[in-house]
């Protein structure tokens, strides 16, 4: 197994999350492939790939200077995921044979030697996907936590300050009166927050002119300051997605019983 920087060639497929056999991925990939460029391009993101021995893409892992990230801090590289393809579609199953491990290792050192005063990650208390207790296993520790989110760090220096979640705040866009009002924060950088926001958006489409759809970037640091949140879609104020990612019919569901109470 080998560890390397993500060159051109394997963008699309970094994009897809390494799933390039999904046609769920297919349809999210492109809006987080905006991302990845404008990142590398103006806020320092990095990415790397774990290769099995036949050089089969089995890992990734994406990081960057938290300033630029969905998370308030200073001075510290911020991990949005890390991810080890599990499925057996595709490239198969690679998980558990420490390709996780080698990326996290890889990019603490890339960020040490970028002059990092630590690392921070995000992971999940319950025991599925980006597990929170993965990272205490290598030495993280919490450093704020809302819902089942958890926030976790990794000091370098003996200055470094601990992240925190942007404060929740209560303002929302002012809804059109009559209307199903469908608003969707989205910065880009995930996969699946993609999916919903594609979704709901094609959804608000069909629905016709009884809903509105508003998109709201929140790619920068200060939107996610400004409305309290990176990546949501509401639907009258409602949050559509409270696991994984619905389904198109039922977010489409969801919209029209909005569009059949106006009636």
């Amino acid at each position: 197994m080998q560890v390397v920087d993500l060159t051109e060639d394997r963008k699309d497929l970094f994009c897809l999350c390494l799933e390039d056999w999904s046609a769920d991925a297919r349809e999210a990939g492109p809006k987080r492939r905006q991302w990845l460029d404008r990142c590398q391009e103006h806020c320092g993101l990095r990415a790397k790939l774990a290769l099995d021995d036949g050089g089969v893409e089995g890992g990734m892992i994406q990081y960057g200077p938290i300033e630029h990230s969905h998370v308030e801090g200073s001075g510290l590289y911020f991990i949005y995921c890390i991810h080890v393809h599990g499925h057996k579609q595709g490239r198969g199953n690679f998980q558990g044979r420490g390709m996780g491990t080698a990326l996290l290792a890889a990019a603490e050192e890339d960020a040490r030697q970028l002059g990092a005063t630590g690392m921070a990650a995000w992971g999940v208390w319950l025991p599925f996907w980006m597990k929170a207790s993965w990272f205490k296993r290598h030495g993280y520790r919490k450093a704020d936590r809302r819902g089942i989110a958890m926030l976790l760090w990794k000091p370098f220096a003996d200055d470094a300050h601990p992240p925190r979640w942007f404060p929740k705040v209560s303002r929302r866009p002012e809804p059109v009166a009559g209307k199903v009002n469908v608003v969707a924060f989205s910065s880009g950088w995930c996969l699946a927050q993609n999916l919903v926001y594609e979704r709901a958006r094609r959804a608000s489409a069909e629905l016709g002119d009884q809903v509105v759809f508003r998109e709201i970037d929140t790619s920068e640091p200060s939107a996610v300051a400004e409305w309290g949140v990176s990546d949501e879609v509401l639907v009258d104020g409602k949050n559509l997605q409270k696991g994984p990612p619905p389904s198109y019919e039922a977010i489409r569901r969801a919209i029209a019983k909005r569009v059949a109470r106006l009636r």
